[in-house]
């Protein structure tokens, strides 16, 4: 029995060879290998796969064909925050959603329907007649999750991350300075920006505060659960 790939491929060769496209051949193999991998793929993953398949084609015609595919509705060209442009199977008459790890990249496609009946509901009582959406949800996977310690410095925390402050070391200047901010053990503040390098952008009560980065390796916190209270992380 031929599975939904062989009729996918004979469906793109049809409208391809109706198009008047050349390379045929070409293009039908970087189609096999890509419905082959059910994973989110960039263009330089896709060239890797081709090149162990014994295919050598410039990045770019491989590009030129991946987007072809997108026009035609099969694949989708996804942009996560922080990440490269990446290609999934369109399937017909099938939606879903994903969840973005902010630490390993990684990323995990997920289906609900009663979430999808509530946007169509909530949609309709604004009197919005939906076409399509897409959620993406931007966390922590539960691999990199277990890496993270009960008590971490500050400046390890992620974006949109709520935690607790549990101590804070430094000199008598630099505490007075803390406590100055409003700063004390035990408030929960939101973490609004932290790229890794320069300040950290974090929000207490209703005021957003910048803290350098020095400083924020002297304070210890863990992170908060969504209704406030302590989330042991092991």
């Amino acid at each position: 029995m031929k599975d939904s790939n062989y009729f996918e491929r004979i469906n793109f060769k049809t409208l391809i060879e109706t198009d008047g496209y050349d390379r045929i051949q070409d293009r039908l193999n970087i189609i096999d290998v890509f419905l082959g991998k059910e994973e989110h793929i960039t263009i330089e993953e896709m060239c890797k796969l081709l090149s162990e398949k014994g295919y050598d084609y410039e990045p770019e015609f491989v590009r030129q064909c991946m987007n072809r595919m997108a026009d035609l509705g099969f694949a989708q060209k996804k942009q996560f925050k922080d990440q490269p442009i990446r290609y999934e199977h369109r399937h017909l008459g099938r939606h879903h959603d994903h969840f973005i790890c902010t630490k390993c990249g990684k990323i995990v496609e997920f289906a609900d329907q009663d979430m999808e009946r509530l946007q169509a509901k909530i949609a309709a009582s604004h009197g919005f007649h939906m076409l399509q959406h897409r959620m993406e949800i931007y966390g922590l996977c539960s691999e990199c999750l277990e890496q993270r310690k009960p008590l971490m410095p500050l400046g390890l925390a992620k974006p949109g991350e709520r935690v607790i402050i549990r101590e804070m070391a430094g000199g008598r200047s630099a505490l007075s300075r803390l406590s100055s901010m409003g700063l004390r053990p035990g408030d929960q503040i939101e973490i609004i920006n932290n790229t890794g390098h320069g300040r950290i952008i974090l929000g207490h009560d209703y005021t957003r505060l910048a803290i350098g980065r020095g400083v924020a390796q002297k304070i210890m916190v863990s992170v908060a659960d969504k209704e406030g209270a302590d989330q042991d992380v092991t």
